[in-house]
């Protein structure tokens, strides 16, 4: 079983992404891995180049700045690092560069890609996710964030991200997927508030024009946590690529997140409900097709 990681990134450094731990928490269990690197405008190639891995092989790319709608030029991008990656690989593990794979997970990730090799119906693998936010002691848990994305993929050309690839179709169709019991964490939200302002800005420039950026997201504005709808206490661990990183930049929220739930909406307090008691989520948009 060959084994491909792929990612793309762009401006890591700038926008302190934290690509490396991003790689290097999947690089064991890879027999290769694609980089997908944009025309940056700081240090990222050599960020990269400092994980002095063998497996690790670059590309060059240029984005496209005319790709601000939805997200698209993520999705090129995304297809780029896929189409480069060796032939022979059996799966391809995508990875985000503000996401980042527990060890205690990668041996359960190794076990299922081997068990369902010769499994043609399971085209890729579903994984859970935990969406930090505002730092690194709380995650966001509503409807807003999505629970459930592949991360692992056959090899087929076919394949193609979707959007602005938080997700794959084969085609034109969603693909056959097995859950498995890992997850992905989810970093891009972890900054101080100041830093999630200019994420903010930064991070709407690939879904939408400058006339909406001028009127929503003036030069000068508050952040508002709301879009969280709920902070929860992460009581587990971080995976060990992280701690360095979360102890010279870890912060204390200064929010209330009771305060917080209080600003949800009474259709989404009474869905969230729902989904507390039984575990189903009402209407839960799902780019993939459970079954397995």
């Amino acid at each position: 079983m060959k084994v491909a990681g792929f990612t793309f990134i762009r401006n890591a450094v700038k926008n302190d992404y934290p690509v490396v731990e991003a790689i290097t928490s999947i690089l064991s269990i890879c027999d290769e891995f694609v980089v997908a690197l944009g025309n940056s405008e700081d240090d990222t190639e050599e960020l990269i180049k400092g994980i002095n891995s063998p497996k690790i092989r670059i590309i060059h790319t240029v984005w496209d700045e005319s790709l601000r709608e939805g997200g698209s030029v993520f999705a090129a991008e995304t297809d780029k690092a896929f189409a480069a990656i060796s032939p022979d690989a059996d799966w391809a593990f995508y990875i985000q560069g503000d996401e980042v794979v527990h060890e205690k997970y990668l041996p359960v990730i190794q076990q299922e890609m081997e068990a369902n090799l010769n499994d043609k119906a399971i085209e890729g693998l579903l994984f859970k996710y935990q969406h930090f936010y505002g730092s690194y002691d709380y995650y966001a848990h509503s409807r807003r964030w999505y629970r459930r994305e592949i991360r692992v993929l056959r090899n087929n050309k076919n394949i193609h991200a979707y959007r602005d690839a938080q997700g794959f179709r084969w085609a034109d169709r969603k693909i056959n997927v097995k859950l498995i019991d890992a997850y992905i964490y989810h970093y891009g939200w972890v900054k101080p508030p100041k830093g999630l302002e200019s994420k903010l800005r930064n991070f709407n420039q690939f879904y939408h024009d400058d006339t909406w950026i001028a009127e929503n997201l003036p030069e000068k504005f508050e952040f508002d946590f709301k879009n969280a709808d709920r902070l929860l206490a992460f009581e587990g661990t971080h995976p060990a690529v992280m701690q360095r990183r979360i102890k010279a930049q870890n912060w204390k929220l200064q929010i209330d997140p009771e305060q917080l739930k209080k600003k949800m909406s009474l259709r989404r307090r009474i869905l969230q409900k729902i989904e507390d008691w039984t575990g189903w989520r009402v209407s839960e948009y799902r780019n993939y097709k459970l079954v397995k």
